[in-house]
């Protein structure tokens, strides 16, 4: 009698990355333990693409042409209530880290992270964990409750709605949707924003708006 021996599937994993030598790299590291069912290197198909293909996991870049990765994760939480979402970004941040996962992510690895933590964080996920990883937990953030609440002040009310729809990841066409004004509105609104905080980049102004959405979130009763 010949005993029947049963070889696990292997978790099915969909990749997103908009940097094309990031996505080969993860393929060629991954593929060996999971099944890479498709790479994507921007977010305007990921909902989609996960509703046809029905991966397991998600590996989520935040920085996306299209749609960015936090506006997309509440959509594929809404959409595939079981999917586990693992963000993979080039920010090593608590304040972005706690935002994600609020945002409905389970896991949060920043992609100074070596793959054997890698791995193990795609596994923690889908064994129904959350993982985020201590280089985004050792690190800090510079803005306070307080230098929040002070720093909008300076904002009109106009310019405070757009920093708290970039806090919920919209980007600038979403946000000109929302506002019923044109795309260049908001861009032009977003220079002044970042004048008048004094920020010296995109990505500090996205920071700092993340920041004010988390402030909203710990001070809710």
């Amino acid at each position: 009698m010949v005993d029947c021996i049963i070889v696990p599937s292997r978790a099915r994993v969909l990749l997103v990355d908009d940097h094309h030598l990031m996505l080969e790299g993860l393929r060629s590291e991954l593929e060996r333990g999971y099944e890479i069912v498709a790479v994507l290197d921007s977010g305007d198909r990921v909902v989609s693409e996960c509703l046809r293909l029905r991966p397991d996991a998600v590996l989520l870049d935040l920085s996306l042409p299209g749609r960015s990765g936090l506006e997309i994760i509440p959509d594929l939480r809404a959409a595939l209530p079981s999917l586990r979402i693992l963000v993979v970004t080039m920010h090593q941040d608590v304040v972005l880290a706690n935002a994600t996962i609020a945002a409905g992510a389970n896991g949060f690895v920043p992609k100074d992270a070596q793959f054997s933590e890698l791995r193990h964080a795609i596994d923690e996920v889908l064994a129904g964990r959350t993982y985020v990883s201590d280089l985004a937990v050792k690190s800090t953030s510079r803005y306070t409750l307080c230098e929040v609440g002070v720093r909008l002040e300076c904002l009109s009310a106009r310019q405070r709605d757009i920093v708290n729809l970039l806090g919920m990841g919209k980007s600038t066409a979403s946000i000109a949707i929302d506002l019923h004004v044109s795309p260049s509105t908001v861009t032009y609104h977003r220079v002044r924003i970042r004048k008048a905080l004094g920020l010296s980049s995109e990505w500090g102004l996205m920071r700092y708006a993340i920041a004010v959405k988390m402030s909203e979130l710990r001070i809710q009763p």
